[in-house]
């Protein structure tokens, strides 16, 4: 089955459409990660030391040992509704507990940022640090992948689809108008030959 010039046209506009965005993104970020080491930022680190409630820390302390049992990682809703009304720092859901008879370790990371935090079962001491390394690693992790979680893999996957479409939906409108445009296939074997030189001349 034959597609019609109008049918790729379409394909073609619909494709750069959906791209659209992503493409920027992807294209700026890939300059950014290109020059990753030129690009000087400061990134912001809090550190948190403060001592628990004895209630909460005789709740966690109980939820140890079951949690150990059972190789648990789900951080205790307790100590997160403590965080944020108290501290105003938010635990996400994809945040990882491990627990000892001696203490609870929790780390969490997300585009652009990571943290940890440790609660002392005996001396009841909580220390949190985070380190937020601002919006263009945020957006270098983004393009990564690096910790943004299922969805935004599944957004990748999708995208890269997307780009296909459009790549060969405009090789196939270059084929099309070819003998109306000399110079379509100079200029798309130059395209082809341009990094193949570059990387058998310079990538070893």
């Amino acid at each position: 089955m034959q597609f019609s010039l109008g049918s790729v046209r379409q394909w073609h506009w619909i494709s750069a459409a959906f791209a659209l965005v992503g493409m920027l993104l992807f294209s700026i970020t890939g300059i950014t990660l290109n020059h990753a080491a030129d690009i000087k930022t400061t990134p912001d680190v809090q550190l948190l030391e403060v001592e628990l409630p004895t209630t909460l820390v005789s709740r966690l302390k109980k939820h140890a040992d079951q949690a150990i049992e059972s190789d648990q990682t789900k951080v205790p809703t307790a100590l997160k509704t403590w965080l944020s009304q108290v501290h105003s720092i938010q635990v996400s859901s994809t945040a990882k507990a491990e627990w000892n008879e001696d203490e609870l370790y929790i780390v969490q990371a997300g585009p652009g940022f990571d943290a940890w935090l440790a609660v002392d079962f005996y001396s009841n001491q909580l220390t949190y640090e985070s380190t937020n390394r601002g919006w263009i690693a945020y957006f270098n992790d983004l393009h990564k992948g690096r910790d943004t979680g299922v969805v935004w893999g599944w957004f990748i996957d999708f995208f890269a689809v997307i780009c296909v479409i459009f790549c060969l939906s405009g090789l196939i409108l270059l084929c099309r108008q070819a003998n109306h445009r000399w110079m379509t296939w100079p200029i798309t074997l130059l395209g082809v030959l341009a990094p193949a030189i570059l990387l058998l001349a310079f990538v070893h």
